[in-house]
């Protein structure tokens, strides 16, 4: 069972990503505001704001992709609807950052985002074994001797693991009508002539 513990990975990295977004663009934000940085003549107030704001929105959006990676850890089912959604968005995000990161930051970056769309799309992509068509036909069970359909016939006996249970032979009318000669009626018998 390969899904639990995947979900189980992926759902503690989303919630330290959601962490350390979170974190590092609020840090950012305070430093632009305290120092008065200012880029291409924008309003240090309006960039700090923007950076704290995108940082709570990525970190809100990273803690819902792993809150969905630890449902599917508790459930151990597969991800469907919205969450599927979600975590499809997160390893095209982590794609993406993995690419930005290779250039911006360095190869170790790279390889981070690279393992975490990996666990993502691993999570997506694997399926326990009670979901295949064994399940099904072991949950459908079979007709065997044993089952309601099974009658017992004339003079057989039970037999162990058969599932019938012993008793007198069961008697059947006969199917075949025998055609008897229809009956005559009564008559006395000729009288006997007498003589003198």
């Amino acid at each position: 069972m390969v899904r639990r513990p995947v979900a189980w990975v992926v759902a503690l990295v989303l919630f330290a990503e959601a962490f350390g977004v979170a974190a590092l663009n609020w840090f950012l934000g305070m430093v632009v505001h305290r120092q008065r940085m200012s880029l291409a003549g924008l309003d240090p107030n309006v960039m700090s704001t923007s950076s704290k704001a995108g940082g709570l929105v990525l970190g809100l959006y990273f803690a819902l992709c792993g809150l969905v990676a630890l449902l599917v850890a508790l459930r151990g089912h597969r991800p469907a609807g919205a969450g599927r959604v979600l975590l499809i968005s997160a390893a095209v995000v982590h794609g993406l950052l993995g690419a930005v990161a290779w250039g911006l930051v360095g190869r170790r970056a790279f390889l981070f985002m690279v393992v975490v769309l990996g666990l993502i799309v691993l999570l997506l992509m694997t399926h326990d074994h009670e979901e295949g068509p064994a399940g099904e036909a072991r949950d459908g069970g079979s007709t065997d001797a044993g089952g309601p359909e099974a009658e017992a016939t004339p003079g057989s006996e039970a037999t162990p693991g058969s599932g019938r249970a012993a008793g007198p032979p069961v008697l059947t009318k006969p199917t075949d009508h025998v055609h008897e000669a229809p009956p005559t009626p009564l008559t006395p018998p000729p009288a006997e002539p007498r003589t003198p």
